[in-house]
């Protein structure tokens, strides 16, 4: 279809050139927060409109988003502003995550770059200092670009997971915790990070397959059992040699004990059967190490095994002869292999690939350290205060854990696509205590205080000299664990009263890679501390990653800012290429020819307008002869009334799937035929076949083909509205008869 650059009376200048997305987007956008319509309570609705609410997964406050974020703000924004079409009270609440260990390592870089300085020299009041400038900031940015994307939040109920209100949630959640006796402090093996100087849970470990090698040996000559590992150095602190109690090589010396000296270090240990060897992998036995292994931990507390640390907070060894003693642990590892060789000791030495723990925000190597720490107890029975969860009754015992699994098995929260919620079970099955301090300074702070042997768990500081409180911060998923409901008040229970109809909240969508760190948090939270599921349907998406299905990082030149497309293509072509054909929990692809392409459609769909509104231009419909031209079935005065009623039917039926497609979660079916419907039926066929009809000599005719085109213009632009907000907003204020309101808060088409 050739644009028509001609000025035609009635049509808006705008359409006498091509749509510009630059010069409109942040225009639309004013005029939607001017509106108010943002924030559900200003939504014009009848009392008894059903609620639709949400929460933002609120983004790291440590840099600017990525197109993975920008994912995650189309495919929210598009349920979003579909419910509210539909008439529903729709909340969609956002915030920002303070992100404790990313943010504090961020800033910490920078100033050792810039300053040569570390957190000892600044203190712990500048460094906060330092952070809090930075997070402002970022803050700004990130927030920016939500806007750039068109996310319809509520801005005014906006959050961050360090604010005052939130550090009330965390203090309140931690004491009742700590009053049921599901918080403890403990000394227990947990991951340490050498580099950051912190512990981090496992969901904050990242694998990286090495080689390495597998050395075969004897701990000394008189003892009669090889073992085999890839960290000889950490040997020095073993208390045990453990077998399978059926592999008949070891019956007889099942209860021994063997006193060496292993590299400088007196070691004795004594031969322990357990079930969790694997007697046909290596020698089939297996040096214990509890101080520096979470297996070897659960197996020394099996067996009542002693604990013996060699690592220091610095991954430097404590033991040992010289050159290996105060050495980082390779190092320690060369010498205690020169060692082996040395005393004939060694007996196998072979190249393997390993999987290596390394820190996910530092990059440090894991060291598996005893510390004392506070963990979240998940196996612990306690009573149930309230429960609206079926199979979970108030004032009886249940685990943390029950809960965490009957919240999902119970189908109160269901979780797409279904393959997730058998990952999420076999997680919950292997689930630890969580350990929930971190030893850095930017965080909530652990309520509690000492003073000499008392100890005082409470919401402020206690009466009384000499008390001081607790150094560690908390894992920054126990406060974004409370995100639901804390960001509608809790624990004020007048607040939270007020927006009660929002909790449970509707949806929750995220990353797939959250199931861990987030999604199970929140759901272990919420039931222990309401009695009820965080939120109804879990919606998981996939990694975003290039057009060669790598993943997107700045280390391979392949990142693609969100913020560079927009104002190259436009927003609604950038949401348009993250949600057609990607399913839940699906990966993408996406390149800058992709969000081109879409840009063509926002061309097309403005070609379209313009095409329409300049053959509707003197279309008057209360002065037409068009009374009900489906009910017209004169041939002779009404010849294309077949023709239309195809084209209708064809509408309504596409419509109908999309409908269907959107109450489903099947967003990337209904963007992608509303793509084929605009481009294909709509321009190709519907918009050709009509030219005869608009050059009639025939009023009916005439007059019925602009009907049609005006009816499904419209009812197309409200539909197309959820994905491409801008541009159809921008359609929807020259379309007849809107009157200066906004297509954000019109009805969906039936």
């Amino acid at each position: 279809m050739a644009d028509n650059l001609k000025p035609v009376p009635g049509l808006p200048d705008k359409f006498l050139k091509p749509y510009d997305s630059v010069g409109t987007e942040d225009r639309v956008y004013e005029a939607w927060e001017k509106s108010g319509f943002f924030n559900p309570d200003n939504l014009k609705l009848p009392s008894d409109a059903k609620p639709f609410s949400m929460v933002l997964p609120p983004p790291n406050v440590t840099g600017q988003l990525h197109m993975g974020s920008a994912m995650m703000l189309a495919i929210e924004d598009v349920l979003t502003r579909y419910k509210r079409l539909r008439g529903y009270r729709a909340l969609w609440l956002p915030g920002t995550d303070h992100a404790a260990i990313a943010t504090q390592v961020v800033v910490e870089k920078k100033i050792q770059k810039e300053e040569g300085k570390s957190r000892y020299d600044l203190g712990r009041e500048e460094l906060l200092r330092r952070i809090g400038t930075h997070v402002s900031e970022t803050h700004d940015v990130i927030i920016k670009q939500m806007r750039k994307m068109g996310a319809s939040l509520d801005w005014s109920r906006e959050a961050f997971t360090l604010d005052e209100p939130r550090n009330l949630a965390v203090r309140t959640a931690f004491k009742r915790m700590y009053d049921d006796g599901l918080i403890y402090r403990g000394y227990r093996v947990v991951n340490w990070d050498p580099k950051g100087q912190t512990t981090i849970s496992d969901d904050e470990i990242e694998y990286e397959t090495r080689k390495t090698k597998l050395y075969t040996f004897k701990y000394a000559a008189h003892i009669p059992i090889s073992i085999s590992t890839t960290r000889p150095e950490t040997k020095l602190g073993d208390t045990a040699i453990a077998v399978h109690p059926d592999d008949p090589r070891y019956q007889a010396l099942i209860g021994q004990e063997f006193e060496a000296t292993f590299a400088g270090e007196p070691i004795k240990l004594k031969v322990i059967a357990d079930q969790a060897v694997e007697k046909d992998f290596g020698t089939g036995a297996l040096g214990v190490t509890p101080a520096h292994s979470m297996i070897d931990w659960e197996m020394a507390e099996r067996h009542h095994l002693p604990l013996k640390p060699v690592i220091n907070e610095y991954g430097k060894m404590i033991v040992g002869q010289e050159g290996v003693r105060d050495k980082k642990t390779t190092e320690a590892r060369e010498a205690v292999v020169a060692w082996l060789k040395e005393n004939g000791l060694l007996e196998k030495e072979e190249e393997i690939e390993h999987n290596v723990s390394l820190a996910q925000r530092t990059g440090g190597l894991i060291e598996p350290l005893p510390k004392l720490q506070w963990f979240v107890a998940v196996n612990k029975p306690f009573k149930l205060k309230h429960s609206s969860i079926p199979g979970l009754v108030a004032g009886t015992e249940t685990t943390l854990k029950e809960m965490m699994k009957l919240a999902v098995a119970s189908g109160e929260t269901s979780i797409i696509p279904d393959r997730f919620q058998k990952i999420y079970f076999n997680w919950i099955e292997n689930l630890r205590d969580w350990c929930v301090s971190r030893q850095i300074w930017y965080g909530h702070r652990v309520p509690v205080w000492y003073r000499g042997q008392e100890v005082h768990c409470d919401l402020i500081a206690p009466d009384g000299e000499g008390w001081r409180q607790d150094e560690d911060t908390l894992d920054t998923w126990f406060s974004s664990g409370l995100w639901t409901f804390s960001t509608l008040g809790w624990p004020d229970e007048a607040a939270f009263e007020k927006m009660r109809q929002y909790h449970p909240t509707t949806v929750l969508e995220t990353g797939s890679d959250l199931i861990f760190f987030w999604v199970a948090r929140m759901i272990l939270m919420t039931t222990y501390l309401l009695g009820e599921v965080p939120f109804r349907t879990v919606y998981m998406h996939g990694l975003v990653r290039d057009n060669k299905g790598r993943k997107i990082s700045k280390s391979l030149g392949n990142n693609i800012d969100p913020l560079d497309m927009i104002a190259k293509y436009g927003a609604d072509a950038v949401r348009m290429s993250l949600i057609v054909g990607v399913g839940p929990g699906s990966e993408s692809k996406i390149d800058e020819q992709k969000i081109k392409a879409y840009k063509l459609f926002a061309n097309k769909i403005w070609n379209i307008t313009r095409f329409i509104l300049t053959n509707t231009a003197d279309f008057k419909k209360a002065q037409s002869p068009v009374i009900d031209w489906r009910n017209i079935e004169n041939q002779e005065a009404y010849p294309s009334r077949k023709i239309h009623l195809a084209w209708l039917q064809e509408f309504e039926s596409t419509l109908q799937d999309i409908t269907t497609d959107m109450e489903n979660f099947r967003f990337y079916l209904a963007a992608e035929k509303l793509y084929h419907y605009t481009w294909h039926t709509l321009a190709d066929k519907i918009l050709e076949e009509s030219k005869p009809m608009f050059s009639s000599n025939n009023p009916l005719e005439k007059a019925a083909t602009q009907d049609l085109l005006l009816s499904i213009l419209t009812r197309l632009t409200i539909a197309l509205h959820p994905f491409m907000p801008f541009i159809t907003e921008e359609i929807w204020s020259a379309l007849p008869g809107n009157d200066q309101s906004l297509l954000m808060v019109q009805h969906w088409p039936e």
